[in-house]
């Protein structure tokens, strides 16, 4: 916490709190419930007081959290701040950002222009307001002082220049260094002798800082000294020299850097390294601690001109539909044919190339869809012994919404998520590819980065789309320190991701052609409902088909959800498009037939959804692979197979393909086989026959595609990034607490022990006597108590009864009636009046 100033004369009113928990105890209960929404943490537990609140502002994890949450130039004002010393008023601040008007600025810097700093003049009281808001610094405009722990974060040192370049103070730099050195400097710099070290290290710091007389000291520097002090100017502030900490003075220097080392123009940090103090980087930056400072946040600056916003409305309304269509194709397969469970967590790559093969897309594509299902709780494992990745029920229920319904339970799943598909593949710290679905796929930073992305596109014009190149700088400056891990080429993980953010929203239907669609606005104001918003964009669903006689069915648009469930049953999609080609094969009536549907039951079906008769060649189809369909039965002995037609059993026996099976005649009706019953109906099956399974009562198992399903299982949950916002009950609920232990802490109350720092010890006896005369007089009491886990706390009490042993008595900490025991309560002690 912030130390007190110094004591104020007597008579003199201060001008501003003496401490940070003073300044918080004057804040209105809407200020800190905006400090508490700013910086969640310090609810972690709820302070039991405003000093312990300041305190915990103070701690360099709190500090560094909210560090991250400035833009640019905010940070910028703090970390000028952390360059002055402790009380700079705002004037001193904004001349740190630009320099003095009438001071020749660096040719290094970026140059202002008087908007420029008139910019910096209007920004800056914005920015002191939101360090003071979020209890980074606290003080009167003409005192502001740091937060301990932000200065510490932010001051710049010599390993440590951080984002200014600068280095330690002249102070700083030559703490250890003899008495006899620092009066060697003066000398060496001409200036008189001073009693001792303090007042020495003054008087070098006042040389630096003033403008005239540094000046004059560098006109009589050699041009190399000057232009060693112009490679270090702008940071980093650090150099190799050999022997650095050699006495060296005017007299006997002979070399640049020797002519710089004797006047304390570069001091030694190390015996091979010198550093350039920060007041004369400052005299020589022309008083600037930035080399540019950006008081407005970049615009974005689109190259390309903007498009219909019909037309892009329109194009992201067909790729929301083909999204939730990629989604639904991709379990239907996964739910007939689950892949396993990485023993370690994820997906093998043998299954993510076979996903990849399904769904006529890339791998990194296929990652994408995957973590988009299991984001949304669509997909899971089952966690069966030999686990394997299946839809949920949540698939069944997602499927019973309309499209529009769905592609928004997918969007918000993608724009909260943590998990980043484009990770699949790349090296993780041990250098192995990391693999879908995997463990090792959030990233915190990815919520914020999405969002941020689509809300920049959001104030672009209408139609307007913009690369992540262009949108990059205004992202930089929102917040500069949030840029995540650096890469092997160079790249923070905010670069990639808003990359990946453009790429992924196009292909979920969040923008259309590069510009931010309707439906995703409503998705990032929630102003309105974004599925009733897409809804009107979508093509409306067909319920009939086409069907050709050379057995496929034209599907002209979308079809209904049943209807497509039922048509992908008993036919396979041959390609897709504006329009869908289905083929039915001998295979696919099989499948309808395996799922207990008839022939009668597929031609009905047909005749009712087609717009055309049922071709003669399909008809056909059905009826021969219905006739063939069940006379054969397998069932499990190892296994066996039964068909009340004898020949066609001595078929099957006498083909040769059938060798691997090891058939044998137990009765003219049945064989026996030492295969598994799954592995003898794909054999019978690829040799041409169409068996049927049968269960041990002799019934024909029905076989449906959403067989395979996992228990009931909620989606993956964000990883947090950080404690979350509180809401409005909690923030009440924490003010009130901190007010009410603060009062109990800061009240005035007549000791009854001699040292004040101890909580009062009062005999039984005192106390109980005490108490009953409070309930008679009605006073208010402060007590000492200690509960049952033995935490002491300090209360203010109103006694009411004190009966068996116990007091009751209402708490102002709790803002409630409670009973406390006698025999916790340490001791008491009247109130002032």
């Amino acid at each position: 916490m912030t130390t007190q100033q110094g004591p104020q004369r007597q008579g003199r009113t201060p001008a501003g709190p003496r401490t940070l928990a003073e300044e918080l105890r004057a804040r209105p209960d809407d200020a800190l419930a905006a400090l508490l929404r700013s910086r969640p943490d310090l609810l972690n537990p709820v302070p039991g007081d405003l000093t312990q609140l300041s305190a915990r502002l103070s701690s360099r994890a709190s500090a560094l959290r909210a560090l991250e949450r400035l833009d640019r130039f905010t940070l910028q004002v703090a970390e000028a701040l952390a360059t002055a010393p402790d009380g700079t008023g705002l004037a001193a601040v904004r001349t740190l950002l630009t320099g003095p008007s009438k001071v020749k600025p660096h040719p290094g810097a970026t140059p202002l222009t008087p908007a420029d700093r008139s910019a910096v003049a209007t920004a800056l009281p914005r920015a002191i307001a939101t360090l003071r808001d979020r209890a980074l610094l606290w003080g009167p405009d003409n005192g502001l002082r740091l937060v301990l722990a932000v200065r510490e974060a932010l001051a710049p040192t010599a390993a440590n220049p951080g984002r200014t370049g600068l280095g330690p103070t002249l102070a700083e730099a030559t703490v250890g260094m003899s008495p006899a050195r620092l009066q060697q400097l003066l000398a060496s710099a001409g200036q008189p002798a001073t009693p001792d070290p303090v007042t020495a290290v003054a008087a070098l710091t006042s040389l630096l800082t003033d403008r005239t007389r540094c000046a004059a000291l560098l006109d009589t520097a050699p041009e190399p000294a000057l232009r060693l002090l112009e490679r270090l100017v702008w940071g980093p502030p650090t150099g190799t020299v050999p022997d650095a900490t050699r006495p060296v003075t005017a007299e006997d220097a002979q070399s640049p850097v020797e002519w710089l080392l004797a006047r304390g123009l570069l001091l030694p940090t190390s015996p091979g390294s010198v550093v350039l103090p920060r007041e004369l980087a400052l005299h020589l930056r022309g008083g600037r601690t930035h080399r540019t400072v950006e008081p407005v946040q970049p615009e974005p600056a689109p190259a390309a001109a903007p498009r219909d916003p019909h037309t892009v409305d329109g194009a992201a309304a067909g790729q929301a539909h083909t999204a939730v269509k990629t989604v639904e194709e991709l379990l239907d397969a996964w739910g007939l044919t689950p892949p396993p469970t990485l023993r370690a967590g994820g997906l093998g790559v043998r299954d993510l190339k076979r996903t990849a093969q399904t769904l006529e897309t890339t791998e990194q594509l296929a990652a994408f869809w995957l973590e988009l299902a299991y984001t949304a709780g669509l997909l899971a494992p089952d966690g069966e012994a030999d686990e394997c990745w299946a839809p949920t029920p949540g698939y069944d229920s997602w499927l019973q919404l309309d499209t529009a319904e769905r592609w928004s339970a997918l969007a918000t799943a993608w724009l909260t998520a943590t998990r980043v598909s484009a990770l699949t593949g790349t090296p993780d710290g041990k250098g192995k590819p990391r693999a879908a679905l995997g463990p090792e796929l959030d990233r915190t930073l990815a919520p914020s980065v999405r969002r941020a992305t689509l809300a920049l596109l959001a104030e672009l014009p209408p139609g307007t789309p913009a690369t992540a190149e262009e949108l990059l700088p205004t992202l930089r400056w929102q917040r500069p320190l949030r840029g995540g891990p650096t890469g092997p080429d160079g790249r923070e993980l905010r670069d990639d991701l808003t990359t990946w953010t453009l790429a992924e929203a196009e292909l979920l239907g969040i923008t259309g052609r590069g510009a931010l669609a309707a439906p995703a606005r409503a998705l990032l104001t929630a102003e309105s409902d974004p599925a009733e918003v897409l809804a009107p964009l979508l093509p409306q669903p067909l319920d009939h088909v086409i069907l050709q006689p050379d057995l496929t069915a034209i599907a002209p648009g979308p079809l209904l959800t049943p209807l497509a469930q039922a048509l992908a049953l008993c036919a396979d999609i041959e390609s897709k498009g504006g329009a869908t080609v289905y083929r039915f094969t001998p295979g696919s009536v099989r499948r309808a037939l395996d799922a207990g549907r008839t022939a009668a039951d597929l031609q009905t079906f047909l005749a009712q959804h087609s717009r055309t008769p049922v071709p003669q060649p399909l008809g056909y189809l059905i009826d021969d692979v219905a006739r063939r369909h069940g006379i054969l039965r397998v069932g499990a002995a190892s296994s066996y197979l039964r068909c009340d037609d004898p020949s066609l059993l001595g078929e099957v026996l006498a083909d040769r393909r059938a060798a691997d099976l090891r058939l044998r005649l137990l009765a003219p009706t049945v064989l026996a086989s030492q295969a598994a019953p799954d592995v003898l109906l794909a054999t019978l099956r690829t040799m041409g026959y169409a068996p049927a399974a049968e269960s041990a009562e002799g019934d024909v198992l029905i076989t449906r595609p959403d067989s395979h399903r996992t228990p009931p299982r909620t989606p993956p949950s964000p990883v947090p990034d950080g404690p979350p916002s509180p809401d409005d009950t909690l923030l009440a609920a924490a003010i009130k607490a901190i007010r009410a232990g603060d009062r109990a802490a800061t009240a005035a109350r007549r000791e009854p022990t001699p040292d004040p720092r101890q909580l009062p010890r009062t005999a039984a006896a005192e106390t109980l006597a005490a108490l009953q005369t409070a309930v008679l007089l009605g006073e208010r009491m402060w007590i000492g108590y200690l509960n049952a886990e033995g935490i002491a706390s300090q209360r203010i009490i109103d006694p009411v009864k004190v009966e068996g042993g116990f007091v009751t008595a209402f708490d102002h900490h709790a803002d409630e009636l409670r009973t406390f025991a006698l025999h916790r309560i340490t001791g008491v002690a009247e109130l002032d009046e």
